[in-house]
């Protein structure tokens, strides 16, 4: 068994001069600068006063969750003879939050639309998805269930 080590360097850009002197006295933003890579300019979710146009810790999962079944689908499909020619997902998630403010993802659905050339068995296209929670680092790691719910266009 092999083991990996992940890195990515998170910055802290809310200090407005008083550091967290009061709870009202910083800004929930932060970058990920990850060496090599570009900046992710971050804050939190816009419910806790987070700016809307930036990605929240929630997104982030749900798109690496989503990125990562796109990847094993691909590798999968390329396996099985399937020819995606495009591959788009919507995913959306779940959350609770409870009075003591405590918070945690109760389910994702992923909906990818997938398009494959006209006569793609998709029956065969569709059992992929079941695959994939096996060998998925990020839906291996996740302590809720993932639903999918694919949608298929076919080309000629």
């Amino acid at each position: 068994m092999a083991q990996h080590d992940f890195t990515a360097r998170v910055v802290w850009t809310g200090n407005r001069g008083q550091g967290t002197a009061s709870y009202r006295a910083y800004d929930r933003t932060w970058n990920v600068e990850t060496p090599g890579k570009p900046v992710i300019h971050c804050s939190n979710d816009p419910m806790l006063g987070g700016d809307p146009t930036l990605h929240n810790p929630e997104d982030m999962l749900i798109t690496a969750l989503s990125a990562c079944h796109m990847l094993w689908y691909l590798h999968l499909a390329s396996d099985a003879g399937i020819k995606v020619q495009a591959y788009r997902d919507d995913p959306v998630a779940v959350g609770e939050t409870l009075p003591s403010g405590a918070s945690r993802f109760l389910r994702a659905t992923l909906r990818p639309e997938i398009t494959v050339p006209e006569g793609t068995d998709l029956e065969r296209a569709d059992a992929i998805h079941h695959e994939i929670g096996k060998v998925c680092f990020i839906a291996r790691s996740v302590n809720f269930p993932v639903a999918h719910e694919a949608r298929y266009v076919t080309q000629r």
